[in-house]
């Protein structure tokens, strides 16, 4: 009997150790672990011990794959899966070969054991939350075929053990944070098929070697900071199809700038190398050369290269050519358009100064052609081949549009904007039955419109604005099904409007704006029918009568301009809450505002109607309603011990000026009474809104709404109304106060009258205009005619905002007396400005250098409607209604963005990032930073003031306070940014002082302090509690908070625009 139970215990201890869970199913439940939200329930409903298969490999487990008893694959992607997980628990898994995990939101860290993963050939986490570095273990996995990480927040430099993958044919790091050289040894991975290195902080040159690499297809370098050159060798024995190596700052060669691109090797089929800073031709002599036969895609855009286009004669399979924003001159050579030899379908030769007439294009291949902002003059081409995109404009075409009866039917896309077009819009347009987009605006058409704009039966965009057409609206345009958005702003159109469209017909505008006509007549019919119109401006024409009611129907409303017209009767109840801008001035309204309009400071009603009625006082400057007295009288010998000082002060201060100002014209040898006085006529109601007419004469117009001026002290002080005329000479004028205009000019007006943008002469700007791109082109005589407006004023000088003669507007920042560098020097470094091109970036247009000291201008686009100060700040002047934290979670990002693209695309820092910088832009308030490296362009004293100034704002590092001779750098833009944000989350100005308990403590101290008590949501702006309310929305306030202290640590600690801006657009 013992025996026997000898016999059969071991076989009982045999078969217990067999229904244990395997080491495999062991190390997958250690991973479950992590997960924190399972949306689809795929693993959480599957991977269960119930359902445990005890041959060692839980076959029945979703994206579990087998080989025998072992787990081969592990397969996750897609799933929406929030988890922290360790991926090291896989290296349990000895028979593991593929591990993919994509397109979910998991974090942590690349494992340490990766040497302990040995039969591994396939692993994807690509688009998580995964940081750290990457070990030099990774080079032990010998046995990887791929690695993709792309999409995560890895950092760091690439080991140089890299070079141990031996098997590796995909390599994918893209879109993560890593820094540094590239290690020498990545070019010994001599399996590699495809390398994706892009949308990192990769620098100095790019490694020799990678035309050694024998399978080598896709090489993708992109959006990254190599610079130095690419070896000649490389282009020419490649044997990789696609190479780009786009987005870094690499230049050319000796030889390369005699002859760019000499050679190209068989294999490449796709070439990009545009957003460098490469110069040269692409001609030398001869023709261009038989090898570049195989090329597909060609692009060199935003580069420098120079001289005349080549024929490209003997590029046969070349199909997308773009070298657009370069400085290529001459003719376009024919065959590029009439498609002999040719299989184009994209050509981009836009923003060149590329000249001369189109007579035809013959291309039956060509189907995207884009030649604007160049030189081209003649009239329109005879044909256009089989285009479907066609953009002409900024050039100098003439002539009328006749020839465009005879163009093909297949356009989907024509704009003929920004020529001296002339004529007529004939009615014979009708073939174009496939167009979506025609624009026609600031050109010299004339005539009613025609009514084939009806009968496009897929247009979805129409801007006829800034001509002469005149006659009745078609009011068969409102009533499309189709139009999304029609612009007819700025012309002679007559007549009344009616907003009824026929039963049952709805239509699909979005965006309607018939500002600047002579519509006259009330404002007839039911809005009811649109309901998808988001910004509607009827403003500057001749409407009488009331606002219908029925305009509260508009619910998707986010834009109202109704001023300058002559309204009565009282403003309708019940307006959309979506409403961010409003503006019913100069009408003759009445009767009280409606409660959710008084959330619109003062300027969207008034000057003008005299008879509306504010409840309690109206918005803006001292029209908020009165207040009771929270502390005790002064009493009355303290009012006398600090009034009498001040008064003698500011006495003294007076007495000073009028001794400065007559020492400053005794030394020109001008005498005030010497002066040439003008007739300067006051403009109407309808020019003070911006636009002057053809015989107005130039003039400095200012709007009625309240303008931001940075100054010492506070970063959001507003102009008061006399400060706005004053704002230039620096001091308050009183009501009969004459002032200089400009420093040293020796000129002076009444704030009464109006002045033109002139420096010494009376007449004109006396200097030279450069512009650093062919999108504006004007003289300095028509720059000194522009009606011009204050806008601010800063460190190193004034901005105004000046209306072009062909309405073009313009900001104009007037640089103060001393701050410049020398001329030479100046030009140099505005040069590199040239190819600054983003959509959160404002766009530099050139410089004005005058005969003076204080005559430097800089020449860059006007963003409307203001910066993010007048829209966050709550006080006085504040634009449109607090703004929600939706648009202000935008705006962080939008900002990081275009940081991201100066620090990384364009390798320079801003210098200069404050709440003043960021424009915001159109109804959806697009952010945009502006004034950014002003400090290249300044001496070093213009630089210490600027820093020292943003010191006063709060905005300045730490680091540069304490540099001896401080300069910009991008560690200091991302503390700024941190700043940025902390105001978005607060409400608060930067430079304002915040009283408490502790006493008076500037605003990152405050918060920081709040933070450490466990009260970091105290700092939100109280204006956003009902949203708090939400959890979605406290959550991620306190990611933006985190990700601000993030940025406003000590500078070994910071971390670097690409990842705040990833971080900020994952929340």
């Amino acid at each position: 009997m013992k025996l026997f139970q000898l016999l059969v215990l071991p076989l009982f201890i045999i078969s217990a150790i067999a229904q244990l869970p395997s080491q495999d199913i062991l190390a997958l439940l250690e991973f479950k672990k992590g997960i924190k939200l399972d949306p689809t329930g795929y693993i959480r409903d599957s991977w269960n011990e119930e359902s445990i298969d005890f041959n060692g490999c839980p076959a029945s487990w979703n994206g579990i794959v087998c080989n025998g008893g072992n787990v081969a694959g592990v397969v996750l992607d897609n799933l929406s899966l929030v988890a922290d997980v360790d991926l090291g628990v896989f290296a349990n898994l000895t028979k593991l070969v593929k591990l993919s995990m994509a397109n979910n939101s998991i974090t942590g860290k690349f494992p340490g054991t990766m040497g302990d993963f040995k039969s591994i050939e396939y692993l994807d986490i690509s688009n998580n939350h995964f940081s750290s570095t990457l070990p030099p273990e990774i080079g032990k996995v010998d046995s990887l075929k791929n690695l993709s990480l792309a999409g995560n927040n890895f950092s760091g430099s690439i080991p140089d053990s890299v070079g141990g993958l031996s098997s590796i044919q995909s390599l994918d790091l893209s879109r993560n944070s890593f820094t540094g050289s590239l290690p020498s040894s990545i070019t010994d991975l001599n399996n590699l098929v495809s390398l994706n290195l892009s949308y990192n902080g990769f620098m100095k040159k790019i490694p020799t070697g990678f035309e050694q690499i024998l399978n080598l297809e896709v090489l993708d370098l992109h959006q990254n900071q190599f610079d130095g050159t690419i070896e000649e060798k490389f282009l020419l024995l490649s044997n990789a199809s696609h190479v780009d190596f786009s987005s870094n700052l690499l230049s050319s060669s000796g030889s390369q700038k005699r002859k760019f691109l000499f050679s190209i090797s068989d294999s490449i089929k796709y070439l990009n190398l545009s957003n460098n800073q490469f110069t040269g031709s692409l001609i030398s002599g001869g023709g261009l050369p038989a090898a570049f036969g195989s090329l597909k895609v060609l692009d060199l855009s935003y580069n420098q290269l120079s001289g005349e286009l080549p024929g490209f004669e003997f590029v046969y399979d070349l199909e997308v050519l773009r070298l657009g924003n370069n400085m290529f001159s001459g003719f376009i050579p024919n065959g590029l358009l009439h498609g002999d030899s040719l299989v184009l379908t994209e050509l981009d030769l836009s923003a060149n100064n590329l000249s001369g007439p189109i007579n035809m294009i013959m291309s039956t291949t060509l189907r995207n052609l884009n030649l604007s902002s160049n030189g081209i003059s003649g009239e329109l081409p005879l044909l256009t081949g089989s285009c479907a995109v066609l953009d002409l404009s900024n050039n100098q075409l003439s002539g009328n549009l006749s020839a465009i009866a005879k163009w093909g039917n297949p356009i989907e896309f024509l704009d003929l904007s920004h020529n001296q077009l002339t004529g007529y819009l004939p009615e014979a347009t009708s073939q174009f039955l496939r167009l979506n987009y025609f624009n026609l605006s600031r050109n010299s058409f004339v005539g009613d419109l025609p009514t084939v704009l009806t009968q496009y039966p897929k247009l979805t965009a129409l801007d006829l604005s800034f001509n002469r057409f005149s006659g009745p609206l078609l009011t068969d345009l409102l009533t499309s099904n189709t139009l999304h958005e029609l612009h007819l702003q700025n012309n002679l159109l007559i007549g009344g409007i009616s907003f009824s469209p026929p039963l049952p017909s709805k239509s699909d505008l979005q965006v309607l704006d018939i500002s600047g006509n002579q519509f006259n007549g009330t404002i007839a019919g039911e809005f009811g029918s649109f309901t998808n119109l988001q910004v509607l401006n009827i403003s500057r024409n001749n409407f009488s009568g009331s606002v219908p009611y029925s305009i509260s129907e508009l619910n998707s409303l986010i834009s109202l301009d109704i001023s300058l017209n002559q309204l009565t009767g009282s403003l309708p109840e019940n307006l959309p809450d979506s409403l961010v801008a409003f503006n019913a001035s100069y009408n003759d309204l009445s009767g009280t505002v409606p409660l959710n309009l008084r959330k619109f400071p003062d300027s969207s009603f008034h000057p003008g109607n005299s008879r509306l009625v504010f409840p309690g006082g109206p918005p803006g400057p001292g029209g908020s309603p009165s207040r009771k007295p929270t502390r005790k009288p002064i009493k009355t010998v303290i009012k006398l011990a600090v009034i009498i000082p001040c008064v003698a002060a500011a006495i003294i201060l007076i007495l000073l000026a009028i001794f400065i100002h007559y020492r400053r014209v005794s030394r020109s040898g001008t005498h005030p009474d010497n002066i040439k006085s003008r007739d300067m006529q006051r403009q109407s109601s309808r020019d003070l809104a911006g636009f002057k007419s053809r015989d107005a004469g130039g003039a400095l117009v200012v709007s009625a709404e309240d303008l931001m001026a940075t100054r010492k002290g506070s970063s959001s002080e507003i102009i008061s109304p006399d400060e706005k005329m004053a704002a230039v000479a620096g001091f308050s004028p009183s009501k009969n106060s004459q002032f200089s205009w400009s420093p040293d000019s020796g000129e002076s007006f009444t704030p009464e009258n109006l002045a033109r943008l002139d420096a010494r002469s009376p007449d004109r700007l006396a200097g030279e205009l450069y512009f650093l791109d062919d999108t504006i082109s004007l003289t300095p005589e028509e720059l000194s005619r522009a009606p011009a407006e204050v806008l601010g004023r800063s460190s190193h000088g004034t901005s105004y905002k000046a209306t072009l003669d062909n309405g073009v507007f313009l900001t104009v920042k007037w640089l103060r007396e001393g701050v410049a560098k020398q001329k030479k020097e100046f030009a140099k470094e505005a040069r590199k400005f040239a190819n600054i091109r983003h959509p959160n970036v404002v766009g530099l247009r050139g410089y004005y250098w005058g005969p003076t000291q204080h005559e430097k201008l800089i020449l860059s686009d006007y963003i409307s409607p203001g910066s993010l100060g007048i829209f966050l700040y709550d006080r006085p002047g504040r634009k449109g209604p607090p703004l929600t934290w939706a648009q202000r979670l935008k705006i962080a990002v939008d900002v990081a963005r275009g940081l991201n693209y100066l620090h990384f695309d364009r390798a320079v820092p801003h210098g200069n990032l404050k709440a003043t910088n960021i424009l915001l832009e159109g109804p959806d308030l697009n952010a945009r930073v502006a004034d950014y490296c002003l400090h290249r362009l300044m001496t070093q004293a213009g630089t210490v003031e600027q820093i020292l100034d943003a010191g006063v704002l709060g905005y300045r590092a730490p680091e540069l306070a304490a540099a001896k001779k401080p300069s910009p750098s991008f560690k200091s833009d991302v503390y700024a940014f941190g700043v940025n944000l902390l105001e978005l989350l607060t409400g608060r100005c930067a430079g304002d002082v915040v009283s408490g308990e502790e006493g008076g403590i500037d605003l990152t101290d405050w918060v920081r302090l709040r933070v450490a008590e466990g009260r970091g949501s105290d700092c939100f702006d109280p204006i956003l509690t009902p949203e708090i309310a939400n959890p979605a929305v406290a959550k991620s306030m306190k990611e933006v908070l985190g990700i601000a202290l993030r940025c406003i640590r000590p500078v070994s600690e910071r971390p670097g625009i690409k990842s705040v801006y990833e971080d900020l657009s994952s929340i």
